[in-house]
């Protein structure tokens, strides 16, 4: 449940990035400048920030049998809510160690 709600996060970010390009595609842009600043803000954290956070998962991943393309993917969309939160994470870590 904990990982469904901490999910949920990116992906109403991702909504809210596709409704400001509907909005700008209907030429409805907020006047805000506090919501065209969330706007970029959500922008970065998507794009740039999640996008940094794949070589971890790809570390992250290793030895689960998920793909390397399936990881990029889904930590694209949902970043470290999505690979911090793998069942069986903390399991190989352990047998890492060992």
């Amino acid at each position: 449940m904990k990982a469904t709600v901490l999910r949920a996060i990116p992906v109403l970010g991702w909504l809210y990035l596709a409704g400001g390009v509907a909005a700008a595609a209907t030429n409805r842009i907020p006047e805000s400048p506090v919501l065209r600043g969330i706007w970029w803000i959500d922008a970065f954290l998507s794009f740039v920030v999640h996008a940094a956070q794949i070589p971890a998962a790809l570390r992250a991943a290793e030895g689960s049998g998920r793909s390397r393309v399936q990881t990029v993917v889904l930590t694209q969309i949902f970043g470290m809510t999505w690979w911090r939160t793998q069942t069986g994470r903390d399991h190989r870590r352990a047998e890492d160690t060992q």
